[in-house]
């Protein structure tokens, strides 16, 4: 395999591309809504169907493996993502924009699933195995900090322009229209310094020539241990599915309701600053960890890291500190245990993909993933609304139990993810 690879040029933006667009649709448009005037149980429903194309994509998933190369599929999708976001910014103001950017918002879903199936074969492709396991700890940083890049700054953004303005929806227009500028300038810079040689002709017609749909699918399922891989992916992340969905709402509704009575601006300055931050440390410092000494000595540490943060949300939502610095520390301690944790989950995802079909089965595994995530926070808002914020964080600490218990039952190489030399 021929590359002009030089990781640290397209590792960080190439994860970004795939980050913020999966950010704005999921997250913020949660937000968007909430302050558009839209009910939580809406918000729940309709948001979580967002997660479809993500759960579906690796029904043409083949096409991707099979059909052009990687990157001519992530750049087009990057710049299909690009031009929806404009049009979400300009439907905005628009009598019955729920529902017409909520369709919009599908198309760019369905291109965002699309660049992550690209993005991810071509990670795969393209770096020395050697170095995966290092650059999965940047990948994965790299993605969450777009994320919050969204939910931070993005999001305070729009809480300057609520301000400026007094008008939620005038603010939430102009934000979206620069995001869609911002995805515009992401997408040439990927077009400039991803490497170009992936693989070269022959090895492609010799790589694809016995692969079919059929094919594909059926050596996933063939994998050892698949019912339990199955069963892990979907509710490991259970709880946080639903966490993520109501989080937001939690700090914005006001006390009287539960919540923490916050501003959109605050919301913004709380995971943009010290959020980045930590989420930034917790990454790099779980990919280096994994690297030094596998992945089967971290996995469990990691994903505790990853989960006992819940706590501090059920302490917020019991106590109502006056103070926003206990809203930071719990942020931070959550931010920092999510980079942390969740480099060992994407890590374990690489190793279920392994094998000849790596892009297909990558894409098959988070795409469990992301069924995983869809059908709980469908009915987040529900459970939200029954329980209240208190009895609703109490249990999103308990849906992860069940997947730290069927972490320790999984098999893999002990040394998987320890690098064999330099990265750098």
């Amino acid at each position: 395999m021929k590359t002009d690879n030089k990781p640290w040029f397209w590792i960080p933006l190439l994860n970004f591309a795939s980050g913020l667009p999966y950010a704005i649709i999921i997250s913020v448009s949660v937000i968007m809504y909430k302050n558009l005037g839209i009910s939580n149980e809406d918000i729940g429903v309709y948001t979580s169907l967002l997660y479809l194309p993500w759960v579906i994509k690796p029904i043409w998933s083949p096409l991707i493996e099979l059909i052009g190369t990687k990157r001519k599929w992530f750049l087009s999708m990057q710049l299909l993502i690009s031009i929806a976001f404009l049009l979400v910014g300009f439907t905005i103001p628009t009598n019955g924009f729920f529902m017409m950017s909520l369709a919009i918002f599908w198309v760019a879903a369905f291109a965002s699933a699309s660049n992550d199936i690209a993005t991810d074969g071509f990670y795969l492709l393209v770096l020395p195995e050697d170095k995966q396991s290092f650059f999965i700890g940047i990948r994965s940083t790299f993605y969450r900090l777009s994320m919050l890049a969204g939910n931070g700054l993005v999001v305070l953004f729009a809480g300057y322009l609520e301000h400026k303005y007094g008008d939620n929806t005038k603010a939430w227009s102009y934000t979206m229209i620069c995001v869609g500028l911002l995805m515009t300038f992401i997408t040439v810079y990927n077009f400039i310094f991803t490497p170009k040689n992936e693989i070269n002709a022959t090895e492609s017609k010799k790589e694809t020539t016995h692969q079919n749909f059929g094919t594909i699918f059926i050596s996933f399922f063939k994998k050892k241990q698949i019912g339990l891989i199955l069963a892990f992916v979907l509710i490991f992340r259970l709880g946080e599915s639903q966490l993520l969905k109501m989080l937001s709402p939690f700090l914005l509704d006001s006390k009287e309701l539960g919540g923490m009575g916050l501003d959109t601006e605050a919301v913004g300055i709380i995971y943009g600053t010290f959020g980045v931050a930590a989420l930034t440390l917790g990454g790099i410092l779980g990919g280096i960890a994994i690297s030094r000494h596998g992945l089967t000595k971290w996995m469990f540490p990691m994903f505790l890291a990853m989960h006992l943060p819940i706590i501090g949300f059920i302490l917020l939502a019991f106590f109502h500190p006056t103070s926003i610095y206990y809203i930071y520390a719990v942020v931070i301690l959550e931010q920092f245990g999510y980079g942390f944790g969740f480099t060992a989950f994407m890590m374990y995802l690489i190793h279920v993909a392994e094998g000849e079909f790596k892009t297909a089965h990558y894409a098959l595994a988070t795409g469990f993933m992301a069924l995983g995530m869809m059908l709980p926070g469908m009915i987040s808002g529900y459970i939200q609304q029954y329980l209240g914020y208190q009895n609703f964080f109490i249990w999103v600490f308990i849906a992860t139990i069940p997947g730290l218990i069927l972490s320790r039952f999984l098999i893999f190489p002990k040394d998987f993810g320890k690098k064999s030399q330099e990265v750098f």
